[in-house]
């Protein structure tokens, strides 16, 4: 699958955006205040931990990933799991952030038609094929790690999504209410939703992805 993997991944350099001047620049998951430079021995304990809880989503889902079975799993102590991530909630949330930033790279950097170089029709269309999936493949994580209501919207990974939709629809339909209307596309990828869709009502992956590609041509006029 098109995002299976990506939490044994190493992260690249983070790519600068390729995005017309005047753009709004789009925002790094996670906190710089949590996150400092690591030592190399130490950077590879984060990676070793979240390898280990991935692996953990992956057999038993979300509910399996404790404090306790990551440690076991990474063969370290208790409390270096606690000390890298503070609580559960902080580890699920760093797991997010590892997959967001691989996400945010392959759009700002990565190849067309996902990346630069292709028509803002032809990446908004790649965009929301690629977040479909990758909430598809990991939808127990991010329901879990789901912020509160009130703090929902404005996580960080959250406002990079919305930033680089509303950039792509003011380049096709620069006289709309791109902000307004790149919430709207948005809503259509919530994992909550495609939850729904996906387990409660059977629907197939395929169709999500069909009408994804249907809505954007809808929105922007574009002819397939």
């Amino acid at each position: 699958m098109l995002y299976a993997g990506f939490m044994s991944a190493a992260l690249p350099p983070f790519p600068k955006p390729e995005e017309p001047d005047g753009a709004p620049r789009l925002l790094e998951v996670g906190s710089a205040a949590d996150e400092p430079c690591l030592r190399a021995d130490a950077a590879r304990n984060r990676a070793r931990l979240l390898e280990a809880a991935s692996e953990l989503i992956a057999e038993h889902g979300a509910a399996g990933v404790t404090m306790e079975a990551v440690a076991a799993a990474a063969g370290v102590g208790k409390g270096t799991v606690f000390r890298r991530f503070g609580d559960r909630t902080g580890l699920l949330t760093a797991l997010l952030d590892h997959s967001a930033r691989k996400l945010q790279g392959d759009f700002l950097g990565g190849p067309p038609p996902l990346g630069p170089g292709a028509p803002p029709v032809d990446r908004l269309r790649a965009f929301g094929v690629a977040v479909l999936y990758r909430s598809a493949e990991q939808l127990d994580l991010q329901l879990a790690a789901q912020p509160e209501p009130t703090r929902r919207f404005s996580h960080p990974s959250v406002t990079a999504l919305h930033t680089h939709v509303t950039v792509l629809l003011r380049q096709i339909q620069p006289e709309a209410d791109c902000d307004l209307l790149a919430q709207t596309l948005l809503a259509y990828l919530d994992p909550a939703l495609i939850h729904h869709l996906t387990r409660q009502c059977g629907m197939p992956m395929d169709r999500l992805e069909t009408g994804w590609l249907d809505l954007v041509d809808r929105v922007t006029g574009a002819q397939v």
